[in-house]
């Protein structure tokens, strides 16, 4: 068995400066959703000549490549696919570049603007050695990944259909080492819920609360009520957490509302204790509310699953990253990340991974760098090659060798 094609980094280094460009073009014109028609267009110019094949669908503006390798491959069929997402935040850039949005409320502070460029370069690299590749490559330019289920309206509408055999992603990561690569098996994301309890008395004269049924202090013995659940009925091996965000109630200082509006978010690391955690506060909330004379509606609205990695696709890409760049280059993680990420609804239906990638400046103190969301968030562009070289080499090892290589 040979190892994985060893001028990956030496190729992906040559072409960065192109990456830069199609990074900081992206970045200037950010989009939101998913309808993100501006940055597909960029997609497509920068792939324009390349022997790819490409699909669309009438849900988003997403976009699959798709490469066909002209290796010998004794009968093998593999297909692997690489993931990059497209849209941007509402937010408002504060961070002075020259390249800053110029779409007031719209930024790109996850960088995703990075993972396009990343993606669009190994399409590159792979597309200049498609020779030797021994299976398909499916590039998947997905918008709709902040809150807009984009992964899940792509696959609705078929376009990885028939399913590849694995599937990786990167995703870069601001304050975390330079040039280091990052994941774990299991759990690495959470799930995402958005939940809207209403609490509902009757308004009266603040003076006279007797003659009212006031449901403030009832939401707030909810929001007590909810952190003792989190705390006694939750394992600490398999955890939740439940955070109201916003309560809302009244208009002045002398009325008692008839109503008081809490919205929050649940994270859970577990389909199951997903499933528990909505079962729970569904009893609890209306439950404490009757207790006090009112009522309660609890609405859970589903977000992104729990994006959970394969170990065997987690330990080639270890491999991988340790051939490429020595083993500095690469950090199993003790713990996941809270956030959430809808490459999830991909690796639900396909085994494979998401690596994070560390592009603090190098030399800096990375745990003091802006983090993701942020409008002050600012990243090191050089590498960007190694995401280029690492998507490419976990494709060309994956159609040759499988999660074995």
């Amino acid at each position: 068995m040979t190892n994985t094609h060893t001028s990956w980094p030496q190729e992906a280094e040559a072409i960065l400066p192109a990456l830069v460009d199609l990074r900081r073009a992206i970045h200037r014109e950010p989009e939101l959703g998913l309808q993100n028609p501006k940055t597909r267009d960029k997609i497509r110019d920068a792939l324009a000549g390349l022997p790819l094949e490409f699909r669309e669908g009438p849900s988003t503006s997403g976009l699959i490549a798709i490469l066909r390798g002209g290796g010998a491959d004794g009968g093998n069929t593999r297909t692997v696919l690489l993931r990059g997402d497209t849209d941007a935040l509402p937010l408002t850039e504060e961070t002075g570049l020259d390249f800053s949005s110029e779409h007031s409320g719209m930024m790109h502070a996850c960088g995703h603007d990075t993972h396009v460029a990343m993606l669009v370069g190994a399409a590159k690299l792979l597309c200049a050695n498609h020779d030797r590749l021994t299976g398909t490559v499916l590039f998947m330019f997905q918008p709709g990944e902040e809150g807009h289920h984009g992964a899940r309206f792509m696959l609705d509408d078929g376009l990885l259909n028939p399913l590849p055999d694995a599937a990786f992603a990167l995703h870069i990561m601001p304050n975390a080492p330079h040039g280091v690569f990052a994941s774990k098996a299991g759990p690495l994301l959470a799930s995402s819920d958005q939940l809207k309890i209403t609490v509902k008395g009757a308004g009266g004269h603040a003076s006279m609360p007797q003659d009212a049924l006031d449901p403030i202090p009832v939401a707030c013995a909810i929001v007590t009520a909810l952190q003792t659940l989190v705390t006694r009925r939750v394992s600490v091996f398999d955890p939740a957490v439940i955070t109201i965000a916003k309560i809302a109630a009244g208009t002045t200082y002398n009325i008692i509302p008839e109503t008081a509006e809490m919205l929050g978010t649940i994270r859970t690391l577990s389909p199951e204790r997903r499933a528990m955690i909505s079962r729970e506060l569904h009893q609890l909330a209306p439950a404490i509310a009757q207790a006090h004379g009112c009522t309660a509606t609890v609405e859970i609205e589903e977000g992104f699953p729990v994006t959970i990695c394969d170990s065997r696709a987690v330990d080639f890409g270890q491999r991988i990253v340790e051939d490429l760049y020595g083993e500095a280059a690469w950090i199993t993680m003790n713990n996941p990340v809270m956030g959430a990420e809808d490459f999830s609804y991909v690796l639900e239906k396909v085994p494979g991974a998401m690596f994070w990638l560390g592009v603090s400046e190098q030399g800096s103190d990375w745990r003091q760098c802006c983090g993701l969301h942020s409008n002050h968030m600012v990243l090191d562009e050089k590498p960007m090659a190694r995401g280029a070289a690492l998507h490419a080499a976990l494709a060309e090892r994956f159609l040759r060798d499988g999660f074995t290589g």
